[in-house]
């Protein structure tokens, strides 16, 4: 039998379409990844990846094996979740929070399934924009919470006391107005190079959050000049400004697929810029309820990265 760690390894290379990108929605270093990978590989006795300039793809043996993977990580995920249905998630309570995107387009769908296995727990939500939750989990004000880092970005410090996993990584993509040179027709089958934004008028979330500073400022090297700044992080703003013809932005994949305005959207090159979401909790806690509601996001979150 294949060691569980390394099928899921696999899979999330191939969901990220590269080491260096699974390795951080894992928490891995690339070496200690790497070495994972090829315990895999000596096991099976057959390469399973092709490395390449721009990540790695699967051979015909890997996506073999990693349709299987999948298969047995969701049969576990729904062992965890069902063993922590019979540790007594008869009752209880479950205290969340959550950012504003996470809360709209993540979190319903886990909430739903986690209601459904256990009527009984009391759920509550609250919002906590990053990095809040963190400390808000570390207090004990909640129980778990989902957080959200940045990359470039300077690391922000996470209390001993708290666990913080990776369940997402997602690139950030240029959003413009409907019909826009830089993602209209052809243009926007491809990716561009950050320096083609160099004179356009940039509607930023700079210098309030904190989390999007690094961002800004990689932006701000490739020629990106601030147009409107947006005091308050929300992407649904930015995303109506952008819609509305004042300027162009760069938010998360997620946040242009699911926004409410029409967009332009255009992947950038090489793909670096970065958002991480993860779960967070504390790493004493003995309530059935958060090791059952982070199986079900590890299950949910993990497809909603492809």
């Amino acid at each position: 039998m294949y060691d569980p760690t390394r099928l899921a390894a696999l899979v999330a290379v191939s969901e990220a379409g590269s080491i260096t990108r699974a390795a951080q929605r894992l928490g891995y270093t690339v070496p200690a990844l790497s070495q994972q990978l090829a315990k895999l590989e000596r096991e099976t006795g057959t390469a399973l990846l092709v490395r390449h300039h721009r990540g790695a793809r699967l051979t015909g043996a890997g996506e073999v094996l990693v349709e299987t993977a999948r298969r047995v990580l969701d049969e576990m995920a729904r062992a965890r979740h069902e063993l922590a249905r019979l540790a007594g998630l008869s009752g209880g309570r479950l205290r969340l929070g959550t950012f504003t995107t996470a809360g709209m387009h993540l979190l319903p769908p886990a909430l739903t399934a986690f209601r459904r296995a256990h009527p009984d727990v009391e759920l509550t939500v609250a919002g906590y924009e990053p990095p809040l939750g963190v400390a808000a989990v570390a207090a004990g004000t909640i129980d778990v919470a989902l957080t959200h880092t940045y990359a470039p970005s300077d690391p922000v410090a996470v209390p001993s006391s708290v666990v913080q996993e990776p369940v997402l990584v997602e690139e950030l993509v240029l959003v413009t107005a409907p019909g826009q040179a830089l993602t209209a027709g052809t243009a926007g089958a491809t990716r561009l190079p950050p320096a083609e934004l160099a004179g356009q008028p940039l509607i930023s979330m700079a210098p309030t959050h904190p989390p999007r500073q690094g961002v800004e400022a990689a932006l701000a090297r490739a020629g990106a000049t601030p147009s409107v700044r947006v005091e308050t992080p929300s992407y649904a703003l930015v995303c109506a400004l952008v819609s509305a013809g004042l300027g162009v932005a760069v938010v998360p994949e997620m946040v242009a697929r699911m926004s409410a305005t029409p967009l332009g959207v255009r992947l950038l090159d090489p793909g670096d810029l970065r958002r991480t979401v993860s779960v967070v909790h504390r790493a004493d806690d003995t309530n059935p309820a958060v090791d059952s509601f982070r199986a079900l996001l590890r299950g949910a979150f993990g497809r909603s990265s492809n």
